[in-house]
């Protein structure tokens, strides 16, 4: 997962990427640190075409602003540039992973 430190790095990561999900976490959360884990792993076993990428919203807090994030964890999930899902603190990767594979099945397949 790279980390991006701008709001450029992010909206470029976003357009240039046919599939992406961007980790948004702040300093000083365990649960950031413990979902981004159990993201990273479920992402890159069953989705591995999705880019993933961090951002601290308390080194970009325009992130904050420009996606309406207002807790961390939050993760956005994109498909060509639009926001096909949003998912933040109480998360079932497992409900997540189910509507995932249909998108991704029908995007990739």
């Amino acid at each position: 997962m790279q980390t991006l430190n701008t709001i450029e790095e992010i909206e470029s990561f976003i357009k240039t990427n046919p599939a992406s999900l961007l980790y948004v976490s702040a300093p000083n959360c365990n649960v950031c640190d413990v979902l981004k884990e159990k993201v990273k792993k479920e992402f890159s076993n069953r989705f591995p075409k999705i880019k993933m990428a961090e951002v601290d919203s308390s080194k970009v807090p325009q992130v904050s602003s420009k996606f309406n994030i207002f807790s961390a964890p939050t993760f956005l999930i994109f498909f060509d540039g639009k926001e096909f899902a949003r998912e933040g603190r109480n998360v079932s990767l497992t409900l997540l992973s189910r509507k995932m594979e249909k998108i991704y099945d029908l995007y990739f397949g």
